[in-house]
């Protein structure tokens, strides 16, 4: 990597400044900075030997900060971030998950109407800034399926799996499966540390 670009890309594009790639993380393209507007001194870390694979659009405001633990891996990953979303290390994210800690729209009619006008004379993002972010925390060790979306405030203990095609908010506890539109309690699963014995049994 020269000057902030990378050598296999196809998009002609820099990582910013204010990114940091740790020892042995992995970037496909700069094309994921496209929605990029963060102003923090840091406002992104992708941790060591993680990895964002093609597909992976960083859509960050001005105020926002986006951070991966170690060795996670991130395939086709939508973030929207006006605040703050952390995730932890050994996670996987398949194709198609949405993230987000705010709606960026009014749940009132009239001031999403008034919204659209704005941005429909400004073509400008920020037309959808302002609105109530609540941060976004994932454990180490979380399996999120593919299709899922991740909604403003959820917290994901460690260990967890997230099912395909869910629709995920607030306290998510560690070591279960979570499934579901709303996703709900599936059952328990073996925390990482438990005996080799205990972790097969729990593969019924």
């Amino acid at each position: 990597m020269t000057a902030r670009t990378l050598p296999w890309d196809w998009h002609p594009g820099v990582i910013p400044e204010n990114v940091e790639l740790r020892t042995g993380a992995y970037l496909e393209t700069t094309y994921s900075f496209q929605f990029y507007r963060s102003r923090l001194p840091v406002g992104m870390i992708l941790g060591a030997n993680s990895s964002a694979y093609m597909g992976c659009m960083f859509d960050l405001g001005t105020k926002a900060c986006f951070q991966t633990g170690e060795n996670t891996l991130l395939n086709g990953l939508w973030l929207i971030c006006d605040q703050r979303v952390t995730i932890g290390d050994s996670c996987l994210l398949s194709w198609n998950v949405v993230i987000m800690d705010t709606y960026r729209a009014s749940p009132r009619s009239d001031r999403r109407r008034a919204m659209l006008r704005q941005f429909a004379g400004t073509r400008s993002p920020e037309a959808f800034a302002g609105q109530a972010t609540k941060a976004v925390t994932i454990g180490n060790n979380v399996w999120i399926g593919f299709d899922c979306c991740i909604l403003p405030g959820t917290t994901i203990g460690d260990g967890t799996i997230i099912g395909a095609r869910s629709v995920v908010g607030g306290q998510v506890p560690p070591n279960c499966i979570f499934a579901g539109n709303p996703a709900k309690f599936i059952r328990s699963i073996a925390p990482a540390n438990a005996p080799a014995e205990q972790q097969e049994n729990y593969h019924d």
